[in-house]
Formats: C-alpha cells, sequence, structure tokens
C-alpha cells in the first residue's frame, strides 16, 4: 500500500503505539488558556480523560491542575501535575478518603449523607481541604444514555427535591456534570437549568464546578459563547470562582494509533486483521459506538478495495469497521488511527492477554518520535495475582 502523508515518520513507532504530537497538543492548551484569560474560569485536566503523566510538564505551564474519580488518579495530580487537585466519586470508603485527604484540595460529594459522613475526617485533617456537593440539574443535553449522567434514575448528582431539609452547613462550593462532546450552547441551556433549580444556594458559595464535556478545541466550537456566557454567570455571581474540567477537549485530536496489518482473510469479503483491538484498546468504538478515522483511508466502496479491520481477540465484535483505500493492503502494512489520545490509554485492558500498546510522543519541533513505554507480560501477570 502506498504511504499516505502521515504527520510523522510512522515507522519509528513500536507497534502497536498511541502517539500524541507536542505541537498538537500544545495548540490545544494555547486555545485553553485564551479561554482562562478572556473567561476568568479555571481548567482542569480530567485525568480520567487523559493521563499521560509524561506531558505534564507541558499541561502545567496552561492548566491550573487536575481532577480525579478517587485515590489513585488523585495521587498520581498531585505528584506528577502540582497545582489544584479536585476530586469527585459516586462514593467514599473510609479507606479511600484517608488517602483523598493526603492530596486533594477540593473534593465534591455526590450526595448530602457523604458529606455527613466524612465531614468531621476532613476538619480534622491537617491540610485545608475546600468541599462540595454534585448536583444533578435534571436536564439533558446527551444523545447516548450511557453518557447522560442526567438521565431517569441517575446515581450522580443531588436533585433539588433531595435537598431539602438537608444539612449542607460546611459545604463551600457546588458541582455540575451534565454534558458529553458538546458545544457552548449546550452548557448555557445547563447552566440555565442550573441556576433555576440550585441558584438559591449559590450566596454563601465559594466556587462552582462547570464539570466537563466541553468540547473546546472542537474547530467547530463556538468559543466565544463560551466565554461569554462564563463571564455573564461570573458577572451574577461574582463572589464565585469558576471550575471547567474537560478531559477530552485537552488531547482532542492530538494522537494517533499506529498499527500493522497481520492477516488477511476471506469471508463475504476481505478481513484485515491488526496487532490492535476494538475492545482492548479502544473500548469507546464498541462502547459509543463510533467509527475512527484512518489516514489515508475511505468509507467502504469510496476507494477501490475495501476491507473490514478486526483485532487478534477472540471477541467475534472486536470489529473496528470497515475502510476503503486506494491499493489493496498487504501483510506488514502500517495504519494510523486519528484523534486517539483521549479516552483511550485510560481504558485500556489486557483482555486475553494482548499486549497494550506503547505509548510515544512526537517532539513539536524535530518531528522525532520518543517512546515513552512499552508494554511486556509482566503488565499483564501483574493484574491478576
Amino acid at each position: 500500500m502506498a504511504k499516505p502523508a502521515y504527520p510523522f515518520d510512522i515507522d519509528a513507532c513500536p507497534s502497536p503505539a498511541y502517539v500524541v504530537d507536542d505541537a498538537l497538543l500544545r495548540r490545544n492548551l494555547e486555545l485553553l488558556k485564551q479561554v482562562q484569560e478572556e473567561s476568568g474560569a479555571r481548567i482542569l485536566l480530567a485525568l480520567k480523560g487523559f493521563a499521560m503523566w509524561d506531558t505534564f510538564p507541558l499541561v502545567g505551564q496552561y492548566l491550573v491542575g487536575t481532577t480525579a474519580s478517587g485515590q489513585d488518579e488523585a495521587r498520581l495530580g498531585a505528584e506528577t501535575f502540582g497545582g489544584e487537585v479536585h476530586v469527585y466519586s459516586p462514593a467514599f470508603t473510609a479507606e479511600e478518603m484517608e488517602v483523598v485527604l493526603k492530596y486533594a484540595d477540593h473534593i465534591s460529594f455526590n450526595s448530602p449523607g457523604q458529606w455527613q459522613r466524612f465531614r468531621d475526617s476532613i476538619a480534622a485533617a491537617p491540610r485545608k481541604v475546600s468541599c462540595g456537593l454534585r448536583v444533578n440539574p435534571e436536564y439533558s443535553e446527551g444523545k447516548v444514555a450511557i453518557y447522560d449522567p442526567c438521565a431517569p434514575g441517575s446515581r450522580l448528582g443531588t436533585r433539588a427535591a433531595d435537598l431539602a431539609g438537608a444539612d449542607l452547613e460546611g459545604l463551600e462550593g457546588l458541582h455540575f456534570h451534565t454534558l458529553c462532546e458538546k458545544n457552548s450552547d449546550a452548557l448555557e441551556r445547563t447552566l440555565e437549568a442550573f441556576e433555576a433549580k440550585f441558584g438559591g444556594y449559590l450566596a454563601d458559595k465559594q466556587w462552582v464546578n462547570f464539570g466537563g464535556g466541553h468540547h473546546i478545541t472542537r474547530p467547530d466550537y463556538d468559543i466565544e459563547r463560551l466565554v461569554r456566557v462564563i463571564r455573564g454567570f461570573r458577572e451574577r455571581h461574582p463572589h464565585l470562582t469558576v471550575y471547567l474540567e474537560p478531559g477530552e477537549a485537552i488531547a482532542l485530536n492530538t494522537g494517533y494509533l499506529v498499527c500493522t496489518v497481520l492477516d488477511i482473510v476471506q469471508n463475504d469479503g476481505p478481513n484485515a486483521i491488526l496487532d490492535t483491538s476494538a475492545t482492548a484498546h479502544m473500548p469507546d468504538v464498541l462502547e459509543m459506538p463510533y467509527r475512527p478515522q484512518i489516514i489515508g483511508a475511505g468509507e467502504p466502496g469510496e476507494k477501490a478495495h475495501t476491507y473490514r479491520l478486526g483485532g487478534t481477540t477472540c471477541l467475534a465484535g472486536d470489529v473496528i469497521g470497515s475502510y476503503s483505500f486506494d491499493a489493496p493492503l498487504a501483510i506488514g502494512d502500517r495504519l494510523m488511527f486519528t484523534d486517539m489520545a483521549h479516552y483511550t490509554m485510560v481504558k485500556t485492558t489486557t483482555f486475553n492477554g494482548i499486549r497494550l500498546p506503547s505509548i510515544c510522543r512526537v517532539d513539536e519541533v524535530s518531528r522525532e518520535v520518543r517512546t515513552v513505554k512499552t508494554f511486556g507480560y509482566e503488565a499483564y501477570r501483574d493484574r491478576l495475582s
């Protein structure tokens, strides 16, 4: 297969490998810095979406800290990123809270009950921790139910009706997270619902966290509206600090997954078997679901040669999708999937003993590829006993 115009030397990478381009990452960070400066909001990196800590010296030049989903992410943020450490979990154990209190600057609780259970421990902690409550505005913009925190029956956040009579003394902030891959118009409508239901609780608070799901670095994202919405909120509530915590927007369109064709088999058309896997290496392809792009490939039938691409696990549904190419694929050909930095490395598995992809970076000046991490048998073995 003739090589497309790749953004770096594809043959300099191990296979399979996630490859993050520092130039693209910095481009996103510059835009996020602009949003912070123009809106007055503070932006955190959500580690659940992107936790490649080798890049944190770069990311830390632009963002104020990290937000974590529990004890291990909190520790990673504190030890490798610095700045503010925010933590939220649907529920904490007593043992986990002991660890979280070593690292967290802000903790958002999911319910008044969790706050009441832990507030004495927090008051006795040797360091000051600002605590808040995650609320559910009961307003949905999500199109995919699995990613909708405000779906009926959701366990995430406290509804306004459930705050009646609740003891909220000592809480300093409110936190809502309702969006997934949304533009700023969705935030504007969500914020209206949030203020309608919870505006009466804001007078004695210090901060509000607008959560994640803001697709700020997407090419069609309305930055001007986002800045206007945040400024308007801050004008109405000038005593509040506003936080945003996108994970995807930090690494959106900054990374690739390089892989190799291992075999081609026939069954109602050609199947190309790759040394990567949808279920193990890019699970959102099956969970969302969605079809990732490949540099130089087209839709089925668009180009002369169409292949169904699948992985090496035993899962029959380990199929990435069908793609067409100008020339026939051959064993040993390299392929490059795009937008593979966020929600990939953090969600990988070693199902079937499939080895995890290596992790690489592309220097923004020299364009040289550096391998940050490789994984062998030990990564599989040490998870299990």
